[in-house]
């Protein structure tokens, strides 16, 4: 092992450390690795360029302001107080079709806000029709994140995994050439939640059942507006029309132009956030305020330490050594194994860090078996972003774990088969899609 392998591996070690002890910011972790690397020659500043300027970092950081305007013009307001309509007068079946708009809308925009919107809409009407809100809360989550896992915008990790992909010579995935598997997962995971996540959380009291089949449970003293710390409640915002016709005209325009072909989506969304600007839907100081710095951030600092191990030659050893161990069980059992690693690894690390890590890996592993890369690719996409088992693994689980005071053990017990049954989909979907 060379100076440089020793010290990048060092440096891989600490960050993914300090990441699952959690005592420091995710990005600031990820920023350190970042400026040790470079400061000891690990890596040099032309090398790392595209950490700062890749096309995923572009994208991400337009969409999420093209989001924000959204928001601003009181669009998702409109959209939840009209699922608010919908469940008092549906009752439970209401409140489960809300959560599965929730989850359709997040295939296209960031999960984290529909959340932070939905979630006291869904704890409020809940209580209001003598339903548990703890029923509803962790499926709000689940079912956001398995959205986000239909469309390459539908997280940032799905961008990440395709522009690192791209960068090590694969080809790209169109937008939503990954959905018939992330469908496929979405729909198995949503089956299990609707028919047995009331049954996996713990309630105390015993419980009595309504006459749609949904558990009635005493309903838990939470605190008014708040998860964990009130800030994170985004104001209800005044209806714009015109803001919210123009912000989701250009979401939409930007989404066709780049499946249409025309322009990469770094591209169009980059022109939909200015022309947002121009046109005062919002002002260059709220552009700069949905941009989420502490995301792109931390995805810029773990592509560093990324092309840092495929710089020093230590990503190569490690694929070797890989392929050396599972190459002779076939491709389906290398990523059968290849997806439950990656499972392991984003319940304990933040979904860029793993998206950042083992996509170079996947690719290098496909080339090993002399199969297509897609297939190890897609199984990033997916199992970076559906990882339930713990609260903590996912910032829409962690908002609803404190808003519906739920056990630790609950999301282990919800979570954990919900991974197994996501696993087995996924596996059984991707060779369809993305033969090898």
């Amino acid at each position: 092992m060379t100076g440089h392998q020793a010290i990048t591996l060092a440096v891989l070690v600490g960050v993914v450390g300090a990441l699952i002890l959690d005592r420091f910011r995710a990005d600031v972790v990820a920023l350190t690795g970042a400026a040790v690397l470079l400061m000891s020659g690990a890596v040099k500043p032309s090398q790392v360029e595209v950490a700062f300027a890749s096309p995923a970092i572009i994208a991400l950081a337009a969409l999420f302001v093209i989001a924000y305007a959204m928001e601003r013009s009181g669009l998702l307001d409109l959209a939840i107080r009209g699922g608010v309509w919908l469940a008092r007068r549906a009752g439970a079946t209401g409140i489960w079709v809300v959560m599965s708009l929730c989850g359709a809308v997040s295939a296209f925009l960031n999960n984290t806000p529909i959340v932070v919107l939905a979630a006291p809409v869904i704890r409020d009407v809940s209580t209001s029709v003598g339903l548990d809100p703890r029923r509803y809360l962790m499926p709000l989550s689940y079912l956001t994140v398995l959205g986000g896992c239909c469309t390459l915008i539908g997280t940032s990790t799905n961008l990440l995994v395709n522009d690192m992909a791209r960068a090590s010579g694969t080809a790209s995935f169109t937008m939503f050439e990954i959905a018939p598997v992330g469908l496929a997962v979405a729909l198995s995971g949503a089956a299990f939640l609707f028919f047995a996540s009331g049954r996996l959380i713990r309630f105390d009291p015993q419980p009595a059942v309504d006459g749609e089949g949904d558990t009635l449970h005493p309903v838990p003293a939470v605190r008014s507006g708040a998860i964990g710390n009130a800030a994170v409640f985004a104001p209800e915002h005044r209806f714009h029309p015109w803001k919210a016709l123009a912000s989701l005209s250009v979401f939409i325009a930007a989404v066709t132009a780049a499946t249409l072909g025309v322009a990469p989506i770094a591209a169009t969304a980059f022109s939909g956030a200015v022309l947002l600007i121009l046109i005062r839907v919002i002002d260059a100081d709220e552009a700069y305020r949905g941009l989420r710095p502490e995301i792109l951030m931390l995805i810029a600092g773990m592509v560093v330490i990324g092309v840092a191990m495929e710089e020093t030659g230590l990503a190569n050893a490690a694929t070797e050594r890989l392929v050396g161990a599972i190459g002779p069980l076939g491709p389906l059992v290398a990523l059968v194994l290849f997806y439950g690693a990656a499972l392991v690894l984003t319940e304990l690390l933040s979904n860029a860090t793993v998206a950042v890590l083992l996509t170079p890996v996947a690719v290098s592993l496909a080339e090993g078996l002399a199969v297509s890369p897609k297939p190890f690719v897609a199984a990033v996409m997916i199992a970076a972003s559906a990882a339930f088992a713990t609260p903590f693994g996912y910032q829409t689980n962690a908002l609803v774990f404190q808003l519906g005071k739920y056990r630790y053990m609950d999301f282990v017990r919800v979570g954990l088969p919900l991974d197994l049954i996501t696993w087995a989909a996924a596996c059984i979907a991707i060779p369809v899609f993305f033969p090898f």
